[in-house]
């Protein structure tokens, strides 16, 4: 029988935890797999225990197996965080979050509620000429402006070399950001495809060694590309959860990835995702074709809580995420609320560092509840 659900569960309230400041990681670890990995057991007979290891992300390549695969976001990180000037001389911060037609891009502004369409504004950048953009209108759906820049920046790829001059990385507001620091360490090794706003930040964890020595293991890595966007600045406002949405995140599954999920169950591996980009990613797909995981190039929109049944990811390398987030019930799907709160009460007694450039937190298939798992996958990994 299914265990009964829990009303609280179905609450935003009940993903509530206190964080110590000084566990929002600043800095990130050095070399990237130095990074600490707090290592799920299988459920335990109460599901509010923790039941964990602790471990370093370069041991990820023993608790993997051979014949695994790895699916990884390969979007890379825009430059996108723009400083502007108005005419009054009022400094304005731009932030780039995706195109809307021949060079016009919907944008974050800061401060927005003064600007008015048809504002000029000056892009400035050190030892650059000043850039001038245009304020066509605002957008209510997210609050965000709608900015003209030059006609060629019709899309990520065209408009990233403007972005290389005269932006800097876009850093969550709780990280305090250094010039030129963050430029490399804030992509993943796999970044190839530009379009994101914020990285994949699980993917931060895994080096070039790292990746190299998983592949000697026969671990298989496949790619799938989810643009990072406005739902990632949007928080959680919904206390019923089961009114909740979410912003659609433009995803691309190809036929390559398409198939080596296939070839993956075919050999008896496990598929497992690296972040919850790829999880949301694989899974929205999967639930516009009927559980099965098919090419695509599009939209997405899926919200991922307790109760949810996984057809394609059976682990999941994670950090550690905000409170009261979409991320936060998306881990809960996979392992329970009460279980993952434990085990973040473990990682804070344990001083693990939280956050985009935090630990990691890994989730083997024996870990996940037996009602969230899809109906294909076993514990044993076999299909």
């Amino acid at each position: 029988m299914p265990p009964t659900p829990d009303p609280a569960d179905g609450l935003l309230s009940s993903y509530a935890f206190e964080l110590p400041d000084d566990l929002i990681a600043q800095e990130p670890a050095e070399p990237r797999h130095a990074a600490r990995l707090l290592v799920l057991d299988a459920p335990a007979a109460d599901p509010a225990a923790a039941a964990a290891r602790h471990r370093r992300v370069w041991d990820l390549q023993e608790e993997l197996r051979p014949g695994d695969l790895l699916v990884v976001n390969d979007t890379r990180v825009l430059r996108a965080r723009l400083a502007a000037r108005r005419a009054s001389g009022g400094a304005v911060e731009l932030l780039l979050l995706e195109p809307r037609g021949e060079g016009l891009w919907l944008c974050l502004a800061r401060p927005a509620k003064r600007l008015r369409s048809g504002e000029i504004l000056t892009v400035e950048a050190e030892g650059e000429p000043d850039l001038p953009v245009v304020v066509e209108a605002a957008d209510p759906a997210s609050g965000g402006r709608l900015v003209r820049f030059p006609k060629g920046c019709a899309d990520a790829v065209a408009i990233e070399p403007l972005l290389e001059r005269y932006g800097s990385m876009p850093l969550p507001p709780y990280i305090e950001a250094r010039e030129g620091r963050d430029d490399s360490r804030y992509q993943t090794r796999y970044a190839a495809r530009p379009g994101a706003v914020a990285a994949p930040t699980a993917g931060l964890h895994l080096s070039d060694e790292l990746l190299e020595a998983l592949a000697a293991r026969g671990v298989h890595l496949a790619t799938v590309t989810l643009h990072v966007g406005l739902g990632t600045f949007r928080p959680v406002e919904t206390e019923d959860l089961s009114r909740l949405a979410l912003h659609s995140e433009w995803v691309e599954v190809s036929p390559v990835l398409a198939e080596a999920v296939e070839d993956c169950r075919a050999r008896g591996g496990r598929v497992i995702a690296v972040g919850t980009t790829s999880v949301r990613s694989l899974e929205g797909v999967a639930a516009l074709n009927g559980g099965r995981l098919a090419p695509h190039a599009g939209p997405v929109n899926l919200v991922i809580q307790p109760g949810f049944r996984f057809a394609v990811v059976e682990g999941l390398l994670t950090n550690f995420h905000l409170p009261r987030s979409s991320l936060l019930l998306l881990v809960s799907a996979l392992v329970g609320r009460r279980r993952l709160l434990a085990l973040y009460a473990e990682a804070i007694a344990h001083r693990y560092r939280f956050f985009s450039y935090g630990d990691a937190m890994w989730i083997p298939p024996e870990a996940v509840l037996d009602a969230a798992r899809a109906d294909d996958a076993a514990p044993g990994g076999m299909a």
